[in-house]
């Protein structure tokens, strides 16, 4: 009946997230409201251990791609799963380090990390940092030098996989400002050149195909590419890598029509790839790191509106407007991205109507969602959208000077805060 299997309908009627009535924490936090189930947040990173578990003997590590949501909290949840975090700037660093996430299970991205990016990690020997491009190699192997360190690097690849996504967020294809591809044969200089860096130590090589991948296929093909590309490191260099980082983009369901496969297959097929090639190649097998993001958070968290002005243009369409819109949740206006929402006093009713959900912005493409099917919705009504636990509050902004939502985090059928809720002095704190 629902997209994410922690919602269900209580006795009243009403839409319950993790046991709790969605009308209840509306009522209590306010909305708009970022709702997560550390429940189901803990479940999925067990479903993702134990695929490297039983498919991979335990060779691996499942790393959270913390831009999907990051905070304190969330780091600490992963520390005790045992998870490692990947992160994409000095902020996220900087709050994994602050929440005591352990530093070598860090791994750092990025197209154009900044020095003060690579000297906090140098600093704070973060575990693992991704090398995108020469001149970042160069500079971080002077960065090393200077603190008399030696770094540990993977090297960021292109592989050249179409990822059937869409074309905002594909980034393994040789157009992307991300990596070294290997067509070109940038790719394989690059590996040359740290090898040949006295500060850098070259442990394995990096892909991320793309977001939001519903198929199996595209991960097992970059498998086999990335293996091969292995391979010829070690043919040009007698370096051969130890690590393996196939990056994430595993897809989750959104909408009805959203089919994606169960995590395990995704490991299933790409550890029968990587024996195979292994073998042909006479290479041992490495060690797999895969960077799951939305798929590990998104299903588990829904942000609860309240409906506002309800605007009927005979002929044309019905505008429902809620107190939120494109600053805790730009996704629509980016990507065009899909989702369901529901009335949660009439989660147990048919959706009977096509509406257009409308945020607050003085903006004309500051929308949820149009032709969306949904209960009737009047003013007052809390409105929740599904599966909005990533890429939400991360993407969030303060534009027209709007307020942040809290983030409030559900287990055993408890709410806690685990961000508070702007307020307008947060607003004006930095102005001058």
């Amino acid at each position: 009946m629902f997209i994410s299997k922690n919602l269900a309908v209580n006795e009243k009627g009403h839409l319950t997230i993790g046991g709790i009535d969605t009308l209840d924490l509306a009522k209590k936090y306010g909305t708009p409201l970022y709702v997560m189930d550390e429940d189901l947040i803990r479940e999925n990173c067990e479903k993702f251990k134990k695929s490297i578990d039983d498919y991979y003997e335990k060779n691996g590590l499942v790393c959270y791609a913390s831009k999907a949501f990051s905070c304190k909290e969330i780091y600490r949840i992963m520390k005790d799963e045992g998870l490692g975090v990947d992160v994409v700037s000095l902020g996220e660093m900087y709050t994994a380090v602050s929440a005591g996430f352990a530093s070598e299970k860090i791994y750092l991205h990025g197209n154009n990390k900044t020095i003060e990016e690579l000297k906090f990690a140098v600093e704070h020997k973060i575990g693992r940092i991704v090398v995108d491009n020469l001149n970042e190699l160069e500079l971080l192997n002077c960065i090393a030098k200077d603190m008399r360190s030696k770094v540990d690097v993977l090297i960021r690849v292109k592989p050249g996989i179409d990822a059937h996504t869409h074309d905002f967020i594909r980034t393994g294809q040789i157009d992307s400002k991300f990596g070294f591809a290997i067509e070109t044969g940038e790719a394989l200089s690059a590996a040359k050149l740290a090898v040949e860096l006295d500060n850098i130590n070259l442990v394995g090589a990096h892909c991320h195909i793309g977001s939001q991948i519903l198929d199996v296929d595209p991960f097992v093909l970059a498998a086999d590419v990335m293996i091969k590309f292995i391979s010829d490191v070690k043919d040009a260099t007698g370096i051969e890598m130890c690590e393996l980082n196939l990056g994430g983009g595993f897809g989750i369901k959104y909408v009805d029509k959203d089919d994606p496969v169960d995590y395990e297959e995704y490991m299933k097929a790409v550890s029968i790839m990587i024996q195979k090639k292994c073998d042909q190649y006479n290479l041992n097998r490495p060690f797999i790191v895969i960077e799951p993001g939305r798929s590990l958070i998104a299903p588990t968290g829904i942000t609860l509106y309240t409906v506002g002005a309800r605007k009927e243009i005979p002929n044309i369409r019905t505008y429902v407007s809620v107190d939120g819109g494109m600053t805790d949740n730009p996704r629509y206006a980016l990507y065009k991205s899909e989702y369901d929402a529901i009335v949660a006093s009439k989660a147990s009713e048919e959706k009977n109507e096509i509406v257009t959900i409308a945020g607050k912005c003085c903006e004309s493409g500051d929308l949820i969602g149009e032709n969306m099917l949904l209960q009737h919705a009047e003013t007052g009504d809390i409105l929740a959208v599904c599966a909005t636990g990533a890429y939400n509050y991360s993407m969030a902004s303060n534009y027209n000077r709007n307020l942040k939502p809290a983030v409030v985090m559900i287990k055993d059928g408890k709410s806690r805060v685990i961000v508070n809720r702007e307020t307008l002095e947060d607003l004006v704190k930095n102005d001058i």
